[in-house]
């Protein structure tokens, strides 16, 4: 049977073709500057003196955990079917208009395991749109929190009452418990840092979210034995890696619990952490004393501080207690939560215990807005943009102008 091919088949097979190559070539070029950069000499750490001079450049830092309302963890945000820029463009409006500056965001190995290409797309469109609210994110790269079994494709919906019920860790506990699959890490970490070292859109690379973090009152049950011993072992690696790859941007990651006052009251993971990281981060869910008091520990190391998750209000830590500290210190404030969504982190920690299915809690744990853009508390966000001063520098800038 013979068919006949017209003008319009023909326009529709060249465009094909060209999307072909130019996947090709992009392909090309990716791996060309991968092993350019993992051929040159291993970048050490940032001096003091490096990592205080590149702060000296940044505004006060001020932003939120980020993960839009429509998505319940970190796969559905980045999954080519799920991802939403149309609701983060509404979303970091809402940002912007608080003048926040910065968004810590969680990425997964598993889309680019899944879709290495695509997944680049995504990061960039982020970039593209949160850059066009005058926001630089914090990208964090792995993940030791909540459900140690994470799959791609399409996420359970939340469970009722219960704080971040669909939250996943990456690496997962397979992966995490077999070393040969750490070169498909290693390629995750270096491929995704790779693509955006030079990106000046891009502001720190936070590797590991609270790596020894065991779970105990949600899936503790469900992680492997030796899990400490195994992140102890693999976190030097990690940042091996990512210092391999040169990133103009600072590496972290946050030490969350426990004594900082000294270095003999630190375990063996918290002297990675502090002792690697360009700059330092830190969580503190504490009341403004507390708050306070882990600041002053951490000023020891004379490096710029992050504190990267604060505010949880039926902790006692607020915006009210937290901000002026911080402002105070010029420490970066990245508060855990931003519109109350499918995460449902309005709710408590306790809530894995004793789900919120007929009750509502006294106050909201985490969170600023509900998902029409409406502040829980107007009061909270009229004083955050009194901290952030936003809405005041456009003017200040124009008046000196005249």
């Amino acid at each position: 049977m013979v068919t006949s091919v017209g003008p319009k088949d023909i326009g529709v097979k060249w465009k094909i073709a060209l999307r072909r190559t130019l996947s090709s070539w992009e392909m090309r070029l990716y791996c060309i500057a991968l092993c350019l950069a993992t051929s040159l000499p291993a970048q050490s750490r940032w001096t003091e003196k490096a990592a205080n001079d590149w702060y000296a450049k940044q505004p006060w830092l001020v932003g939120a955990n980020y993960i839009p309302a429509t998505a319940i963890n970190q796969l559905e945000m980045w999954q080519q079917d799920s991802f939403d820029p149309v609701w983060i463009e509404t979303e970091l409006t809402w940002a912007e208009g608080l003048g926040m500056n910065t968004m810590r965001v969680f990425l997964h190995d598993l889309p680019w395991k899944q879709d290495r290409s695509g997944f680049r797309r995504r990061i960039d469109k982020f970039l593209s749109i949160a850059d066009s609210h005058g926001i630089k994110p914090i990208f964090v790269l792995f993940d030791s929190v909540w459900d140690p079994y994470p799959q791609v494709g399409p996420q359970r919906a939340p469970k009722p009452g219960v704080h971040n019920s669909g939250w996943v860790q990456s690496p997962g506990a397979n992966s995490l418990k077999d070393p040969n699959d750490y070169d498909r890490l290693r390629q995750y970490v270096q491929g995704v840092i790779g693509a955006f070292r030079f990106d000046k859109r891009v502001l720190a690379w936070d590797l590991w979210n609270e790596p020894d973090n065991t779970n105990g009152s949600s899936y503790g049950k469900l992680e492997p034995a030796s899990k400490v011993q195994l992140v102890e072992a693999l976190l030097p690696k990690v940042f091996a890696w990512a210092r391999a790859m040169q990133p103009e941007q600072p590496l972290t990651s946050g030490v969350w619990k426990g004594d900082w006052s000294g270095d003999a009251k630190l375990s063996p993971i918290e002297k990675t952490q502090l002792n690697e990281s360009d700059v330092i981060s830190f969580h503190s869910y504490d009341k403004p004393e507390e708050f306070e008091k882990r600041v002053k520990w951490l000023e020891v190391y004379k490096r710029p501080l992050f504190c990267t998750e604060y505010m949880a209000r039926g902790n006692g830590s607020t915006f009210q207690g937290t901000l002026p500290i911080a402002k105070k210190y010029k420490v970066a404030a990245i508060n855990w939560g931003f519109v109350a969504g499918k995460t449902q982190t309005t709710l408590p920690w306790d809530s894995w215990k004793t789900p919120y299915v007929d009750r509502d809690p006294p106050v909201w744990f985490h969170d600023i807005f509900t998902k029409d853009g409406t502040p829980y508390k107007a009061e909270e966000a009229a004083f955050i943009r009194e901290m952030t001063e936003a809405g005041t520098k456009g003017k200040k800038s124009k008046a000196s102008k005249k």
